[in-house]
């Protein structure tokens, strides 16, 4: 199919640059043609996608990304001028980037799994440590320096090793605007929204648009410790529009202007963006038995200090690929883990008596590991040559809430609830199931309560883990299970029908005390909703909860005190680890990657 060529983009001034219409150099029946063909594959199921004949859909691709790369160009530019006898179409330019989007799905599903293997030995072996060892003694709990080797003694299969070359082959920080040119935003995906596509239609007005500030890039620095400064905070605090701060070739071309000014350019999300780099992470979050692991690059300048001090809600993989970089790590202030989507850090955080630092200094091939709510801060020093600068990855393994201890345990109760529910069959709206599902849900608000207490209960959950050594692998299984009976001795021990007045509270204060727990509704089976019966968590009529606890109180306390008892004793780990790790391939099915899609 032949097309007139692409010129330049006709944007009503109201719109966002992604749903800017494509204009062609004249009208032809091909272009309905394109029209009807982009708009059939944006209204595709998966199924349907993937029945579709695969030469057929990787030469639409090609010529798709061919185009594409003009419509980006024109985006970039934020040029909007058609004259002459020019054909406008109806084809935006997000259509366009979300069919290239679900035409790549299926490519980036089906790539070469990650090597855990390889990554762990890469991270760990290299560094003369134990991967059981870090687990034991370090994994949340302490910082751990990993030194690496020489360049020239790095071995082949060194994971970092082509990102490391591909680096040092470049030119600092002359590489950094033909790079940036090239990407595209990449938006947050939350979570628990396993379905790619309601996403697509949540993000539909800005897919497919150049980089944003503050969501895909930041360009930063600190100064004396004083707080952070963005370079382009000026001009776009006084931009007036409340639409996201796309970054044209000329504010792109400046970043090296700013480099060299002294300023840290801090680049999100490289997992989306490099097929590379998001086998490495896929690789290390399976090594943790997580579904994703998010990868930030920094490039800074010599002398120089990018980010303010600060802790991160996720634990930290820093991967030095050039240069060097001093960091000063400070004790942990709280006992407790922070949780992922608490705040990253506190105002206090730079100014509040922290203790004595660790000062660690990062070569070529070191890698840094630093556990959440460690607050740290990092420089870069003058080099006798003087060069100086520092280009390093972090690699951040994010403790969604089902699968910290916690949530093991939640999918451990709903387990058992489901288990036992035949013996709790009778007729909806009885009294003795009303018990029952009363008595389950109090204990899953007791399983909160004493989390937050218990800072076992946020630690990461390993049953996922990816398979390694014999050895290494019943050490660690052996530990999991400890960890889960200390907790159900936890719940047994702690667990009380008091716990009753929380739900109670909530329910009078028109709260949803579960809203926590929404994610137990991907525990349903492929296709099928959660169960409907009103043995589910989330079909208890929070309106009637307060008469019903009243009339019953006394008869549901013993009926809470049986559950309790019968969960404890009967729940073991094996009961539950085809669910969870079931759980656990859908988020990361989920998780998709926009890496090569545009």
């Amino acid at each position: 199919m032949s097309l007139p060529a692409v010129i330049c983009l006709s944007c009503n001034v109201k719109d966002n640059v992604s749903c800017s219409r494509i204009v062609f150099e004249n009208e032809d029946s091909s272009i309905l043609l394109l029209e009807a063909t982009l708009l059939l594959i944006n209204s595709c199921s998966i199924k349907q996608l993937e029945e579709i004949p695969k030469n057929l859909s990787e030469n639409l691709v090609v010529h798709l990304k061919g185009m594409w790369e003009k419509v980006h160009t024109f985006m970039l530019c934020d040029t909007w001028s058609c004259l002459g006898d020019n054909f406008v179409s109806n084809i935006r330019a997000n259509d366009m980037a979300q069919s290239i989007f679900r035409l790549c799905m299926d490519d980036y599903q089906c790539g070469e799994h990650p090597n855990v293997k390889q990554i762990k030995e890469s991270i760990f072996d290299l560094g003369k440590m134990n991967f059981e060892q870090f687990i034991f003694d370090y994994w949340e709990a302490s910082p751990l320096l990993l030194r690496g080797t020489s360049k020239a003694s790095l071995p082949e299969d060194y994971i970092f090793r082509s990102l490391a070359k591909a680096f040092q082959s470049r030119e600092m920080p002359s590489f950094i605007p033909p790079m940036l040119e090239n990407l595209t935003s990449c938006p947050p995906i939350a979570s628990d929204k396993l379905d790619i596509f309601h996403f697509l239609e949540e993000v539909g007005d800005h897919i497919g648009c150049p980089i944003i500030y503050d969501q895909d890039i930041r360009v930063v620095k600190t100064h004396h410790s004083k707080g952070e400064l963005h370079y382009f905070v000026q001009k776009f605090s006084s931009c007036s529009s409340q639409d996201p701060h796309i970054l044209h070739v000329n504010e792109i071309r400046k970043c090296k202007e700013a480099y060299n000014d002294g300023y840290t350019i801090a680049l999100r999300g490289m997992e989306f963006r490099f097929k590379n780099i998001a086998t490495i992470a896929d690789g290390l979050a399976s090594l943790f038995g997580q579904p994703s692991a998010g990868v930030n690059m920094y490039l800074t300048p010599p002398d120089s200090q990018g980010l303010s001090r600060h802790s991160d809600d996720h634990c930290v993989f820093v991967c030095q690929l050039s240069g060097t970089k001093e960091w000063k790590i400070f004790p942990r202030s709280r006992v407790h883990l922070p949780r992922l989507y608490e705040s990253k850090y506190s105002p206090e955080v730079e100014n509040e008596p922290l203790g004595g630092s660790e000062h660690f200094l990062l070569k070529e091939g070191d890698v840094l590991y630093i556990p959440r709510g460690f607050p740290h801060e990092a420089r870069t020093t003058m080099d006798e040559d003087g060069s100086g600068f520092s280009l390093h990855l972090t690699l951040a393994i994010e403790i969604e809430p089902p699968f910290e201890w916690e949530g093991f345990v939640h999918v451990a109760l709903n387990h058992w609830r489901r288990k036992h529910r035949e013996f709790h069959q009778p007729s909806n709206g009885s009294t003795s199931l009303n018990m029952h599902v009363m008595s389950v849900n109090l204990l899953h608000v007791a399983v909160m309560l004493i989390g937050e207490i218990d800072p076992t209960f946020r630690k990461a959950c390993l049953i996922g883990q990816t398979s390694l050594s014999t050895v290494t692998e019943r050490s660690i299984a052996l530990n999991q299970r400890g960890i889960f009976q200390h907790l159900i001795s936890r719940i047994n021990d702690e667990s009380k029908f008091a716990d009753l007045e929380y739900l109670e509270m909530a329910v009078q204060k028109h709260e949803n005390l579960f809203q926590r727990l929404q994610w137990l509704q991907h525990l349903s089976k492929e296709g099928e909703m959660l169960e409907s019966q009103e043995s589910s968590i989330f079909a208890v009529d929070r309106s009637y909860v307060l008469q019903f606890c009243s009339l019953h109180k006394h008869t549901l306390k013993g009926a809470f005190l049986e559950v309790k008892s019968k969960f404890c004793e009967e729940i073991v780990v094996e009961d539950v680890e085809q669910e969870y790790k079931m759980l656990l391939d859908r988020y990361k099915k989920g998780n998709m990657h926009w890496s090569s899609c545009l």
